[in-house]
């Protein structure tokens, strides 16, 4: 019976088939894992003459190109004492007369293709919930996933914790980082130095950098400005005479800034420093002895001929430091660096625009929100006048009636002097109560006053009446 190949093994076989490209694994462990696929028949190993070095064998192209083993006996058999053997023929491989062969193996579905799937038909977002080994086992598998070269060269897997488990997710790389970068031409020398370059120029020591890599710092930048001007950005010196203290050069301020579309992009130049191990002499291993304060350094640290861009301001895209390495020049990614303080200015300018259309969509929202205040304003001015209509009414009414009362207990009184003053004060009183009847004239809706802001504020909720 033949052992599965799990998925590390299947990344490691597909890395064979692609010809061992380097940087694909960070330690050697790799090796370990060819060891396994040589014993089940899909690789060989060599380290002749010291060298190591692996090759797929024909199971192994058959493994990679079908998705499982080939059939046994298209398989050589097992050499034995080096002598090559023909594989004897085998009665049960030949099916008997009448009796239907055997269905062709189905090609394996590795993990990574069913992942990408299941990403396909959710949209691009899935979430394993769930607790266990099974679980812990998903960082791993989304990194073997990526190493495997089946993820589309336009798409980038991800995968990370949250609340209901591992977030798995495949997102399209964003199309600043497909685009094609022209190189940025670095002048041989200072002909015309920009009015920046020129500032730095005057300077005792321009940017705290050492005699030998100056000049060479000074036309990177005369480079950097003349690119992003032609793409319609500005410049501007900073603090151009010092470098700044270790414990500063992410935070101090910029040597020179570059301004797209409103974002000023600050630039550190740094020079790095090479570190080697540090040799005491015989003072320094004294002085511990006699002061226990004191302190032997481990290493000592010199200027090196590398330089380190650090970028401020703005919203990160590719990345905020650039620097020489040794595989790729620092004159290398200045495309780079330029693009990167373009993409800065375009994401503070759609902030700006997002920020103007919310601030309309406030006021809009605001208006609307005053515009209702003000109705039921009206409406509850309407309710209470009615209400002291009502109340009016109820009280004429009652006046009506004991007017009626006192009407009744004068008509007994005989004539005289106080008969005729009390029918005085009916006629009076009557008069009083007809023209406090709010009925004595014909109902209408009344006149709503301006409404002051403190009248709003109960039918505003959150919003204030002054303004968004």
């Amino acid at each position: 019976m033949e052992r599965q190949v799990n998925e590390r093994q299947l990344s490691v076989l597909q890395w064979v088939g692609a010809g061992c490209p380097v940087g694909v694994w960070e330690t050697s462990s790799y090796k370990t894992t060819c060891q396994a696929l040589q014993n089940r028949g899909l690789v060989t190993v060599s380290r002749k003459g010291g060298h190591w070095s692996v090759a797929l064998t024909t199971a192994g192209q058959y493994y990679l190109a079908h998705g499982t083993y080939p059939p046994r006996r298209s398989r050589p058999r097992k050499t034995q004492a080096a002598i090559p053997q023909p594989p004897p023929t085998r009665a049960q491989e030949t099916p008997a007369a009448g009796q239907k062969p055997s269905p062709p193996p189905q090609p394996r579905v590795t993990f990574t293709e069913r992942l990408l799937q299941e990403l396909a038909e959710a949209g691009g977002r899935i979430v394993k919930s769930g607790s266990g080994p099974d679980l812990e086992k998903w960082p791993s598998r989304v990194a073997a996933a990526r190493r495997s070269g089946r993820v589309p060269e336009t798409k980038e897997l991800y995968g990370g914790w949250c609340r209901g488990g591992y977030e798995i997710e495949l997102v399209d790389i964003p199309a600043w980082r497909l685009a094609a970068l022209e190189p940025v031409p670095v002048p041989s020398r200072l002909a015309r130095p920009h009015t920046v370059v020129r500032a730095m120029q005057n300077e005792p020591q321009p940017l705290g950098l050492t005699k030998p890599v100056q000049g060479r710092a000074l036309r990177h930048i005369q480079a950097l400005i003349t690119a992003t001007e032609n793409a319609g950005h500005s410049s501007a010196a900073g603090q151009t005479g010092s470098a700044p203290p270790p414990h500063r050069r992410r935070t101090a301020s910029p040597h020179f800034t570059i301004t797209a579309q409103g974002q000023a992009v600050g630039f550190l130049v740094l020079q790095e420093q090479d570190r080697t191990e540090h040799v005491a002499t015989e003072k320094e291993l004294a002085d511990p002895k006699k002061n226990s304060w004191i302190r032997i350094p481990r290493f000592d640290y010199t200027p090196s001929e590398r330089l380190r861009f650090v970028l401020s301001g703005g919203q990160p895209r590719r990345a905020s430091e650039w620097a020489d390495t040794p595989s790729r020049s620092l004159e290398d990614q200045l495309a780079e660096i330029a693009q990167e303080v373009t993409l800065r200015g375009e994401a503070a300018e759609r902030r700006r625009l997002d920020e103007i259309e919310a601030a309309r969509q406030k006021r809009i929202r605001w208006e609307a929100a005053m515009e209702e205040a003000r109705v039921q304003y009206a409406e509850a001015y309407r309710v209470r006048h009615f209400e002291a209509q009502e109340a009016a009414w109820r009280h004429a009414t009652q006046l009506t009636e004991y007017v009626s009362a006192v009407r009744t207990q004068v008509e007994t009184m005989p004539p005289g002097q106080a008969r005729t003053e009390s029918e005085v004060w009916i006629d009076w009183a009557a008069a009083t109560a007809e023209r406090l009847d709010p009925l004595s004239t014909p109902p209408r809706l009344p006149d709503i006053p301006e409404p002051r802001a403190d009248d709003l504020k109960p039918f505003l909720g959150h919003w204030s009446p002054y303004g968004p």
